[in-house]
């Protein structure tokens, strides 16, 4: 009798230190997840391109922070939008119009954009095909009914936002289901607007300008079959913002790794030559015309 006790005894003793094991093991691997810094971002060029140099971002920032640090790259600019709505992303980087609007429904905060050229400005830039017969903004205009007119990302604020205010104040656009155009495109990315306009694919498009150098200094459009007829107002540059659940020492951390990074693969994909210090007041400018533009709830 004595015996078979203790062999109960031992089998729930053994049972005991089994299931303090597991939870040990299930409940490390759960705090790992949760210790993950997730970041956003959206596509600025071809997604391997912007992978590679991700990865590379990856490791610096998750030196400085002391986390692992996990950058996923989204198809497009609604996905990061969303990802940070839903408390899926600690950090996002966001074109400016896409950053006011997560702005007023998350209270996410801009903390550093990029440079380019040493200035955080960039413009917006209507392009066409080098033997275009259009050479203003007017042309466009005047001959609106053949032209067929390219836009980036709708949520973009140089490939959408700030030409569609300019071609809606000239009287050919509303949205893309009334225009003057012969038709109206997306292509979803500047790289691709950039092609398509090389290629002739449109007669007219809206373009980054950053961008836009960058692909063409880097050889990947030909910059002698494509013409600038256009270029907004200065724009502040692309942020990146943390949720409102990130601290400040984090936020610290993390603007220091961003301004120490010299990586020109990193630097690159988003056509800059540094990065700053950026704050929310610095949009203040974008987040007037998404409201004109009635992008803002």
């Amino acid at each position: 009798m004595k015996k078979e006790r203790r062999r109960v005894l031992r089998g729930l003793a053994a049972g005991t230190i089994f299931l303090f094991l597991w939870l040990a093991v299930v409940g490390c691997s759960s705090s790992g997840t949760e210790e993950t810094f997730r970041v956003g971002v959206i596509p600025a060029q071809n997604k391997g391109d912007m992978q590679k140099a991700m990865d590379k971002l990856e490791k610096v920032l998750s030196d400085r922070i002391g986390k692992p640090v996990e950058i996923t790259v989204y198809a497009d600019y609604q996905g990061v939008v969303e990802a940070m709505k839903y408390n899926k992303l600690e950090m996002a980087y966001f074109g400016p119009l896409t950053y006011v609007q997560v702005q007023e429904k998350t209270g996410a905060r801009a903390i550093v954009t990029q440079l380019i050229d040493g200035k955080p400005y960039y413009h917006s830039y209507l392009i066409v095909p080098k033997d275009s017969p259009y050479r203003s903004i007017d042309d466009l205009v005047k001959h609106s009914r053949d032209i067929r007119f390219a836009f980036g990302d709708i949520n973009s604020t140089s490939g959408s936002l700030i030409p569609g205010l300019e071609l809606k104040k000239r009287g050919v656009f509303s949205d893309p289901d009334h225009h003057r155009f012969k038709s109206v495109t997306y292509t979803g990315s500047h790289d691709i607007t950039a092609l398509a306009i090389q290629n002739k694919k449109y007669d007219a498009a809206a373009i980054d300008s950053a961008i836009y150098n960058q692909l063409v200094e880097d050889g990947k459009v030909d910059g002698d079959k494509i013409r600038v007829i256009w270029k907004s107002e200065k724009l502040f540059q692309y942020p990146w913002a943390v949720s409102e659940e990130v601290d400040d020492e984090t936020v610290k951390k993390l603007q220091e790794a961003f301004l120490a990074v010299e990586d020109p693969e990193i630097l690159g994909v988003f056509g800059a030559s540094g990065f700053t210090i950026a704050k929310d007041s610095d949009y203040e400018s974008i987040r007037r015309a998404a409201r004109e533009a009635g992008r803002l709830e």
